[in-house]
């Protein structure tokens, strides 16, 4: 593998009459992992496919190091729908030699392929297909691999995946995305595609967004609005969980600077209290709901009240009846028992997955106008069409292009638009950051900070529902719906545990998570989520549980059943201890052997996962037999 993978001199690229890259010149290394950020349309995809090989500039050359491996995925899966899963990831490898393979076998694992391999690829779904695709490229032996939104698709577990493979990958990386979150894990350089250059950041998202804003504030006064958002967003970075900030990316000293001055991004109690002027106490109360979908159960006896101003994020497992819950909520799934009442003053609005049906030959500015002239983003303040078409990335010049010429990304941005608009008060978005780059993310976000009604957004996007929401719940596939205190966080380890419960079925197992479960869906709403009238926002109770009442005392023959099970989840605890030592000391003997580092780390995220689920069983039994 050489020490220069790519480079680029005086590279000019045009769409049509547009420029998209004027005389860039850059590359790319081993080992660097850079993202490529910008608007849709400046040419991210365009420098991708000329990188790769897989365009010709229009002037300039690109130059590949001696035997370099590119390997690239497409925004589209362009895979033979006849064809396996097998057929397609391993080719005629035989099955022993894909088997010892510690990387072949880890990529099938963890994009949940092991078992589906004679699966064919035709019936799938979208995410599905984009597993595969990943899987096809992520086994080969390649020196640089380039991604063009690999998110797309993918749930949340399939992304904290992939950005845990890409962190431990050797070779080079580019990758264009709008998942901030991805980026800030995965890369330690951006590029920013924009007027036909390329600017280059040090660092991920969370540093860019500091040195564009810092960049920003020296120019000309023309650019305020643009600088006040990136602060804005920039404050929100500063302040978020920690795991955020305390990467050496950060230049702590300007940032503080930089911030000193600025508000949180939205004022929860004042937002609140709008809002329930103008909902009322009553938003959606879905009350013992079940749903089937032929012989599936989607939903089992689920209680959620939903209140005015409440921000709730939605996140599960592909399948899990996500959608479907928005749809019930509206009205437009009926269920199988349960009911759903609705506020009256409740004006709701749906963005769902796919774009709607817009007027094709109007022009950008008249459909957005047709719903509405003015939008009141705050109490007392409003925005014109023509304002908030240019604060989502339609300037001026853009505003009189017809609809139907239009790209998907700006589709997206006025179906969204249209939907504000119509100035409704509660807001359902499903996905609404497909298709959205993240300058529009922020201006979304930005816009949302001051939206006085309720939200509640299905998204696998960690950034944007950490970004604007303050509650999240959880459908984990069992039919409940759950809150989780721990965020996105929570959602994934719940999960760990859930798959290796189910790789490891014992009675033991079985019961530590049940009474783990028991418990968590007891836990009190988080501080903020009431209405000032005692009415909780976001609770679930599950059907049974009693409201996360105390449970009753062990009998006589439980107890001594309970210790002896104390007794042995002690002894694994010790065992594992041990070998999470031996793991950690075999790491640092291996620090040259790349292929034994990947199977040591992926055999000692196991063993901790295995140890933190089995120290939360005893920690919870524990509990009992003292009680």
């Amino acid at each position: 593998m050489s020490g220069v993978l790519a480079t680029l001199e005086n590279v000019n690229a045009a769409f049509g009459i547009r420029t998209l890259l004027d005389r860039v010149s850059l590359g790319i290394g081993t080992g660097e992992k850079i993202g490529v950020v910008g608007r849709n349309g400046a040419g991210k995809s365009t420098l991708l496919r000329i990188i790769a090989g897989e365009a010709e500039p229009d002037a300039g050359r690109v130059v590949h190091g001696s035997s370099v491996r590119v390997g690239t995925l497409a925004q589209a899966d362009d895979l033979p729908p006849d064809q396996t899963v097998r057929d397609i990831v391993l080719g005629a490898a035989a099955e022993h030699e894909w088997a010892a393979d510690p990387r072949r076998r880890g990529v099938l694992a963890g994009l949940g392929l092991l078992d589906r391999l004679d699966d064919v690829v035709g019936p799938m779904s979208g995410g599905e297909r984009r597993r595969v695709a990943l899987a096809r490229l992520l086994v080969q032996d390649l020196d640089l691999i380039i991604l063009d939104e690999p998110t797309n698709h993918l749930d949340v577990e399939g992304v904290a995946w992939l950005a845990e493979h890409l962190r431990g990958w050797r070779g080079g990386l580019l990758v264009a995305t709008h998942d901030r979150w991805f980026l800030d894990e995965v890369c330690l350089r951006v590029w920013e595609v924009v007027d036909g250059r390329v600017d280059a950041y040090e660092g991920g998202y969370s540093a860019y967004v500091l040195a564009r804003a810092e960049r920003t504030r020296r120019e000309d006064a023309t650019e305020a609005r643009r600088q006040n958002l990136m602060r804005k967003e920039l404050a929100w970075l500063r302040r978020g969980p920690p795991a955020r900030t305390s990467k050496p990316r950060f230049r702590i000293d300007a940032a503080n600077a930089l911030i000193a001055d600025e508000p949180p991004p939205r004022d929860a109690m004042a937002l609140r209290s709008f809002a329930s002027s103008r909902l009322g106490k009553d938003v959606y109360d879905a009350e013992n709901l079940t749903v089937r979908m032929g012989e599936r159960t989607l939903f089992d006896g689920i209680t959620w009240l939903i209140g005015p101003g409440d921000r709730v994020g939605l996140v599960g497992v592909n399948g899990a009846g996500k959608t479907t819950l928005l749809r019930a909520l509206l009205g437009d799934v009926s269920p199988t028992s349960g009911r759903v009442r609705t506020g009256a003053s409740v004006r709701p609005a749906l963005l769902s997955q796919e774009v709607a049906e817009l007027p094709p030959n109007l022009r950008a500015l008249e459909a957005v106008e047709q719903v509405g002239r003015v939008l009141e983003v705050e109490r007392g303040r409003e925005k014109s069409a023509g304002q908030l078409l240019e604060q989502f990335g339609l300037p001026s010049s853009r505003q009189w292009t017809r609809v139907g010429e239009l790209s998907g990304g700006e589709r997206r941005r006025l179906q969204l638009l249209r939907l504000l608009m119509a100035r409704p008060n509660v807001l359902l978005l499903d996905e609404p950051t497909n298709d959205l780059d993240t300058d529009t993310l922020a201006a979304l976000e930005d816009l949302l900070d001051t939206w006085p009604g309720t939200l509640i957004v299905v998204s696998h996007d960690r950034y944007f529902l950490e970004r604007t929401c303050d509650v999240t719940m959880a459908l984990l596939g069992d039919g409940h719906l759950r809150m989780l205190p721990g965020g996105i966080e929570e959602y994934l380890r719940r999960r760990a545990e859930a798959i290796s419960a189910q790789a490891d079925p014992s009675p033991a197992r079985a019961t530590a998570t049940a009474r783990s479960d028991v418990l968590a869906t007891s836990v009190p709403p988080v501080a903020g989520t009431s209405d000032g009238s005692g009415r909780s926002s976001a609770t679930t109770t599950r059907a049974g549980d009693g409201g996360g009442d105390a449970r009753p005392a062990l009998s006589g023959s439980e107890m001594r059943v309970a210790r002896k099970e104390l007794t042995r989840l002690e002894r694994a605890l010790e065992r594992l201890t041990r070998r999470e030592q031996e793991l950690h000391h075999a790491l640092a003997e291996a620090a040259t052997d790349h292929e034994r580092l990947l199977a040591l780390d992926a055999e000692l995220r196991a063993v901790v996962a295995d140890k933190d689920s089995t120290e939360e069983a005893w920690l919870t039994l524990a509990a009992d037999v003292e009680g």
